[in-house]
């Protein structure tokens, strides 16, 4: 079964963690990607620039318009993610605890299960 194990980030919650605290992520994240690679459950992952850097493309009497900036004023976004196959959602709930992000009060990994992919329907 795959999961997306979605990364979402409050920047006003990072912005108050100290640079010791802010490089504990980033070894945690280091040893996760390791761990997940070796069980052979990592697919792939991805972190994403700041929201600022977005652009929202809707069509508008069949012409593109382009808004730049997040698609909605929030307080969080979506930092990143990881793809990954492994046996059940118990198993996803058990990797995602693992990344550091989960363990900061503000932040949070969200365990979504996908059904489509390459043009098939998951079982």
């Amino acid at each position: 079964m795959k999961f997306l194990l979605s990364l979402h980030i409050n920047p006003a919650v990072l912005d108050a963690l100290t640079d010791e605290e802010k490089g504990a992520i980033g070894d945690g994240h280091s040893k996760f990607i390791e761990a997940v690679k070796k069980s052979g459950e990592l697919i792939t992952t991805q972190a994403l620039v700041d929201p600022s850097q977005a652009a929202v493309v809707s069509v508008r009497n069949g012409q593109p318009v382009v808004t730049d900036g997040p698609f909605l004023e929030s307080k969080e976004y979506l930092g990143g993610f990881y793809l990954i196959d492994c046996e059940n959602k118990e198993r996803a709930i058990a990797l995602a605890s693992q990344i550091p992000d989960a363990t900061i009060a503000g932040l949070g990994v969200e365990v979504r299960q996908v059904i489509f992919a390459d043009g098939q329907l998951e079982a």
